[in-house]
Formats: structure tokens, C-alpha cells, sequence
């Protein structure tokens, strides 16, 4: 009897003990994930938070207080820049959305011709910096620009038609920047739409702008909406437009007016962190409905398992009508920006697009940029700091994609703290980690280290888009086979996830391989004389009166990301992944 016992005993022992350990591997992978986004995401945060309190006092003490928000408050530039920057993000973001649904609708839904160049349109515009584009379209609506000139030509005065240096030109050019993406996030919607109660609408006489209005929009309501809400959000957070054309027009900005007190002697920290904490509680609440109303879009669904064909909406006599869209939209995004910095790139100075100029023809500008060791190092650095951000980001993300999906222990917790960066805008994640590095107990500041870390910070939600996406494809049945074979969670994840995810992980890797070579609001505070990048250099050649040399070297360097973008397009396409990564 007392063997028996003692073996009962042994025996729960043993369960327990198994127990335990099956709780610490439940966990352990969850909770060392869960410390690698703590150290991430938590510390530019919380040293935003604390400079914003922190006040210097006479003799060198200081002590924490309100009186940067206090100054803040008094400050009418406050006012002015938040009344100015929702005035920009509500007007750009409806040009944005009204221009970018209507080519997507067009692409995915209708039989207009021509629709795959929209394609090849985002394709390049992804490897063209933003800053390049700004500055092909300050030159088109400029004095020299061909619209004011072929004006003032036309009607014999000297007023301009338009005036890019207002908030009417930031507004069109902001709203021609962000289309192309607009584009790319509701083409899926359009795309995944069923044609049967379009099809409806017309065999009972609707038309086709009824039908459109009624039928084919109302139901992609929710989605154009959250879309709305998401483009709004990223307009106010917008650095390149305000920096290039509303800075020089005088036009205050929330994110202006914190790049200006990062850059002023000495920098006003305190400041700039009281600006950054009150627009991130802003971001922070706009984030908050717009997660709450894009869950409600299940109530939109469509499509069914039971005959669900998508079908193109037939445009008949009306066809040339789409065709002309897609034409306008490659006209906008791409060739005629295209031309003006290339027409720019072999002048000697900015002039007119007049023939009598053709005269001036140069290559000088590309023989200097050549010739130029600087930029050859300028093209090491970006690559090494928009490849090493990329890897990181997809290693974690993907962990992190698995571990939510299988709702391993804490996957709440690490999806909240992978999409909390979402709320940080690129200027203010800037200030951030300037903050930081200065207070790093080793070398972090003005190194492309704190550059990589700023991205991978900025860039982990897209990449869980990616990530988590793909995971939700993976049957878990394949996992669980692998198991009962005997493998490690560890060999399962490397062995049969990776594989399987591996579309999806290049896909996200190459998309944010691409914007992180073309990022300027974060690289421009924290970028040194030896670390810095790409769009950094040309935004500092700019400002330096050297602008047609920014052309020839924004020509080179469009040419050599586009090829990336192909890349990326061609692979995506072939696997099915969202070229967007928030699809």
C-alpha cells in the first residue's frame, strides 16, 4: 500500500512538473519577444515625455514641471500650426481619396484600357523619394514653370496662375503624393468586390454614375472611410511638403514647428517634446476611432463562398472615359515629374522649359554627381541602413506574426506593443531618439545604428501587416503534425513557418527596403556628417542653392530604386502579396 502511494505520488509529481515546464515554454518565447519590443518601443517615449517635463533652472539644477506646456499653450504658433495643419490633412487627404478610388475603382472594376499602366505607375513613384517629387513640382508650378509660363505667355501679364508657395499648392501636391498609395489600399477592396449587385443596377436602368454612387461605392463605404481616417492621420504627420513649400510660404505646421526647434542654436528640447507628446495624444485618439470604425466593416461584406466570381463592370460607349483617367493619373504621378526633373538635370541653372533653352544642354550636372566620392558613400549608407531596418523588422515581425496568430501567451500584449509605433509620427520618433542617443551611455548619436533603430521602431506595424497575413494562411495542422513527430516549437517555426511565410516576408521586406531608402523626416535630425543618407543629402543640396544637381542625382537615384520596385512588384504579384503592406 505505501509503494502504491509513493508511486501515486511520484507519478503526480511527474505531471506536475511536466506541467510547469509546458507553462515555461508556453511563455518564454511570448515574454523574451514581449522585453525585445519593451526596449524598442517604450524608452524614445518615455525620454520624450520626461524632457517635455524637464526644466533647466539657474545653476545648472533643474526640476520636473509643466512649463513647456504652460509656454506652449501662450505660444499662438501652436494654434496657428494646428488650425493650418488640419486645414492641409482634411483638404489633401480628400483629394488623395476622391483621385485615388476613382483609379481604382476604374483598374479593378471596370474594362477601361490601359489599366495595368496605374501598376507600373505606383511601381515607379515607390522608388522615387518624396522629396523628389516636391521638388519636380515646385519647379512645374513655379514662375519658370511651364503652367505660369504658357500663362503669362497666353494672356500677356505677369500675375501667376497658381501659386505653388500657399496652402493650395501644398495641398495638390500632398494630395498627388499620397494617391498613388490611396490607390494601392483600395484596389483590394474593388478588387474583392462582387459584381452581381452592380450587375443588378444595371439590368434595372441605373446608370453608370448611379450605379457607381449607389452601389459600387456604398458598399466600399467602410473601407473609404477607414482609409480616410488613416491617410488624415499620416497627412498630419506630414514633414517633406510642409518643410519644402510651406516653410518657405511662411505657412506654420505642427511638424515644421517641431523640425525648427530641433534645429535652432542651442535646440529647444523641452520644447519640441511638449509639441511632440500633444501631437502624438492627438495621433493617439485619431488611431482610436479609426481602429474602432474599420472593425466594422465585416458589415459591408460581399463576397461568398457561395458563387462569388468577380466580374469587370462593363463601361461600353464610356470606356474612353476610363482610359483617359488611367493616361491622367500616369500624366500626374509620374511622366510630368519625371520630365521636369530630367529637363532640370541637364540644365546649368533652373530655366524655363522653353526650346531656345535646349541650347544650354549639359552633363555636367552628372559628371559632378559621378564624380563625387560622397555619393558613392551616400548610396552604401542608405542601402546598409534601409536593408539592416528591413531584416530586423521582418525577424521580429515575423515571430511576432506567429506567435498572435497561434494566441501563444501575452499575444495581445506584443500585437499592441508591434502597432504601437503606428502612433508615432517620423519627426517626432526623430526627436525621440535624438533625446535618447544623447543620453545613451555610449556612442549613439549622428551613427546610422540609431538611423536602423529609428526605422525599425517606425516600420514594425507594415511589417506585421506582412507577418501576421501571411501567418493567418499557414493551417495549423501542419505545425501540429510536426510536433507529434517529435520537432521543437523552435525547429517547427524554422523549418515549416519561415518556408511558408518566406512570400510574404520578401514582400515585406522589399516594401520596407523601399520607403526606409527614401525616408527624410526621421534621417534629417538624426543623420551626422558620416552617417548620412540618401534623401538627407539631397534635402541639405537643396537647401544649399544646389538644386540642379538634387535632379541629376534624384534621376539616378529614382532609376536605380525603381529596378528595386520591379523587383518587388514582379514578386509580389507572383505570390500574391499586398504591395501596400496595410492591405
Amino acid at each position: 500500500m505505501a509503494i502504491e502511494q509513493a508511486g501515486s505520488l511520484a507519478r503526480d509529481d511527474f505531471a506536475r512538473a511536466n506541467r510547469v515546464r509546458r507553462e515555461l515554454a508556453g511563455w518564454l518565447p511570448s515574454t523574451t519577444l514581449i522585453v525585445v519590443l519593451v526596449v524598442l518601443v517604450l524608452p524614445p517615449m518615455v525620454y520624450l515625455l520626461y524632457t517635455s517635463l524637464l526644466v533647466e533652472l539657474p545653476g545648472g539644477a533643474s526640476q520636473l514641471a509643466l512649463t513647456h506646456y504652460a509656454t506652449m499653450a501662450r505660444d499662438p504658433r501652436l494654434y496657428t500650426g494646428l488650425w493650418n495643419s488640419l486645414v492641409f490633412s482634411v483638404l489633401s487627404t480628400i483629394l488623395a481619396i476622391a483621385y485615388g478610388a476613382t483609379v481604382a475603382w476604374v483598374v479593378e472594376r471596370t474594362n477601361a484600357p490601359w489599366r495595368s499602366l496605374a501598376y507600373f505607375t505606383v511601381v515607379v513613384s515607390l522608388g522615387t523619394p518624396h522629396i523628389l517629387h516636391v521638388a519636380a513640382w515646385q519647379f512645374i508650378l513655379s514662375r519658370q514653370g511651364p503652367i505660369n509660363q504658357l500663362y503669362m505667355y497666353l494672356s500677356g501679364t505677369s500675375e501667376l496662375m497658381f501659386n505653388v508657395y500657399s496652402m493650395s499648392g501644398m495641398v495638390f501636391v500632398q494630395g498627388i503624393l499620397w494617391a498613388p498609395l490611396v490607390f494601392l489600399l483600395l484596389s483590394a477592396i474593388f478588387r474583392r468586390s462582387n459584381a452581381e449587385m452592380e450587375e443588378v443596377a444595371r439590368i434595372c436602368g441605373a446608370s453608370i454614375f448611379k450605379t457607381v454612387t449607389r452601389i459600387s461605392f456604398r458598399l466600399a463605404w467602410p473601407a473609404i472611410v477607414g482609409m480616410s481616417i488613416f491617410v488624415f492621420i499620416r497627412n498630419l504627420e506630414s514633414f517633406d511638403v510642409p518643410l519644402l513649400i510651406g516653410y518657405p510660404a511662411s505657412i506654420s505646421m505642427l511638424t515644421t514647428d517641431i523640425y525648427l526647434s530641433m534645429t535652432r542654436v542651442p535646440p529647444e528640447m523641452g520644447h519640441a517634446s511638449a509639441f511632440s507628446i500633444s501631437l502624438v495624444l492627438l495621433l493617439g485618439v485619431m488611431f482610436y476611432f479609426y481602429g474602432r470604425y474599420t472593425r466594422s466593416a465585416e458589415r459591408f461584406a460581399t463576397v461568398t463562398g457561395k458563387g462569388f466570381r468577380p466580374r469587370a463592370f462593363d463601361l461600353g460607349r464610356w470606356r474612353w472615359i476610363g482610359g483617359a483617367t488611367v493616361i491622367v493619373n500616369l500624366l500626374l504621378v509620374l511622366i510630368i515629374p519625371l520630365v521636369a526633373l530630367a529637363w532640370n538635370s541637364f540644365m546649368p541653372y533652373l530655366r524655363p522649359m522653353r526650346p531656345s533653352a535646349l541650347a544650354l544642354f549639359t552633363l555636367d550636372n552628372y559628371r559632378i554627381v559621378l564624380e563625387d566620392d560622397r555619393h558613392l558613400s551616400l548610396v552604401i549608407n542608405t542601402l546598409i541602413v534601409a536593408a539592416a531596418a528591413a531584416t530586423l523588422t521582418m525577424i521580429l515581425t515575423t515571430i511576432a506574426g506567429w506567435l498572435v496568430v497561434r494566441r501563444w501567451r501575452g499575444a495581445r500584449v506584443i500585437e499592441q506593443l508591434v502597432t504601437a509605433p503606428l502612433v508615432f509620427p517620423g519627426i517626432i520618433l526623430g526627436v525621440a531618439l535624438v533625446i535618447l542617443a544623447l543620453r545613451a551611455p555610449f556612442p549613439l548619436y549622428g551613427t546610422l545604428a540609431v538611423i536602423v533603430l529609428a526605422f525599425v521602431i517606425r516600420y514594425m506595424p507594415y511589417g506585421m501587416r506582412y507577418a501576421h497575413g501571411g501567418a493567418l494562411q499557414i493551417h495549423r495542422e501542419l505545425e501540429e503534425a510536426a510536433g507529434a513527430a517529435g520537432a521543437s516549437q523552435w525547429l517547427v517555426l524554422r523549418k515549416i513557418v519561415v518556408p511558408l511565410l518566406l512570400p510574404a516576408i520578401v514582400s515585406g521586406w522589399l516594401f520596407i527596403f523601399l520607403i526606409g531608402a527614401n525616408e527624410l523626416s526621421m534621417s534629417v535630425l538624426l543623420a551626422g556628417p558620416r552617417s548620412q543618407v540618401m534623401a538627407v543629402a539631397m534635402y541639405e543640396l537643396w537647401g544649399n542653392g544646389q538644386g540642379v544637381e538634387v535632379y541629376a542625382l534624384g534621376v539616378l537615384w529614382t532609376a536605380f530604386m525603381t529596378l528595386c520596385a520591379i523587383v518587388f512588384y514582379v514578386f509580389a504579384r507572383r505570390t500574391g502579396g499586398a504591395i501596400s503592406g496595410l492591405d
